[in-house]
């Protein structure tokens, strides 16, 4: 059974609006007072032809993982609404107004947060986002036709909304760009491979995967020391100035999730990790002395590995959330 976190990351959730300048909330939408969600399916990924735009409408609560152009037209009050965009971990978000009709004056509002918010928790958290909390939000009744694009700083966005009159609405276009060196990323799919490098950066990146999973790192280089390094969290490897940390958790913020493992030093070969909590994040820090890497891959964990609990190098956590 999907736990509460993952009942809210994959069926999309609904946005509790605030008042200008407050924290902004979403607490879970009850899924049978909506169709299914066509959630990051085989169907919202289909292939157009050269030049041919997808276009749809867009629900209260959405999620959407392909480009188009998204209208939104309200039938009835709409208070509380979200639309969540997700991209491939290589990828950066790129939102355009192409016409807005609401009542900026009546309490209308229609926001772009880059990055996900869930339950009063961000993701990229703001340990590892270049931007304060603050200017991660666009507000079109503060900037208008000012910023009529915003790009994000990672593969996923999301815009929230509230408009009171019926008939009243927008419509936005989604475009994709390519990121050469993918930092924060929400993976879509519980099972993948990919390699994590910061180049002489100062900055801290984290991968984060929304199911229990075995993760599995096959290559590690810090630019400074060798050897595979373990440590309890107690210990830890703050003081390295470069590495890698997992942290587990059941919730979206890795700065309020439990940290499992550090990895210090350089290493070729590979260390295995089960980690059955609700989201599992490989996160690394780098201080922008060196080119770090990191490549790891990962799939979604099974109840017959979690009976198997002795194959591993490192202790396996979280199980009794699954």
């Amino acid at each position: 059974m999907l736990s509460a976190f993952q009942f809210q990351c994959h069926f999309v959730l609904i946005f509790l609006a605030a008042s200008k300048g407050e924290t902004r909330y979403l607490e879970v939408k009850d899924a049978s007072e909506d169709e299914p969600f066509l959630l990051l399916s085989e169907d919202m990924k289909r292939e157009l032809s050269a030049g041919q735009i997808y276009r749809r409408s867009l629900r209260c609560i959405d999620m959407l993982s392909i480009e188009g152009q998204f209208t939104f037209t309200a039938e009835q009050p709409q208070l509380h609404c979200a639309t969540f965009f997700i991209g491939e971990p290589e990828e950066l978000l790129t939102i355009d107004y192409d016409f807005v009709n609401i009542d900026c004056q009546g309490g209308d509002f229609l926001k772009v947060f880059d990055g996900w918010i869930l339950k009063g928790e961000k993701f990229p958290s703001s340990l590892d986002h270049p931007l304060p909390t603050s200017q991660r939000y666009v507000d079109f009744c503060e900037t208008g036709n000012v910023q009529r694009s915003i790009r994000s700083s990672q593969n996923v966005a999301m815009i929230f909304f509230r408009i009171h009159q019926p008939g009243n609405g927008f419509t936005v276009t989604v475009k994709k760009n390519t990121n050469l060196f993918p930092c924060n990323v929400i993976s879509q799919t519980p099972s993948g491979r990919f390699t994590m490098v910061i180049p002489h950066q100062h900055r801290n990146c984290s991968f984060s995967i929304i199911y229990p999973v075995v993760i599995k790192i096959s290559d590690l280089i810090l630019g400074h020391l060798n050897g595979l390094f373990l440590k309890k969290p107690i210990a830890g490897c703050a003081g390295m100035g470069d590495f890698v940390e997992l942290l587990g958790g059941t919730g979206l913020d890795p700065s309020k999730m439990f940290p499992l493992a550090d990895l210090c030093h350089s290493f070729h070969g590979s260390a295995q990790m089960k980690i059955g909590c609700d989201n599992t994040v490989l996160r690394m820090v780098s201080s922008g002395k060196h080119i770090n890497r990191v490549t790891f891959e990962y799939h979604q964990l099974d109840l017959q590995e979690t009976e198997n609990r002795k194959e591993n190098t490192i202790d396996e956590f979280c199980f009794p959330s699954i």
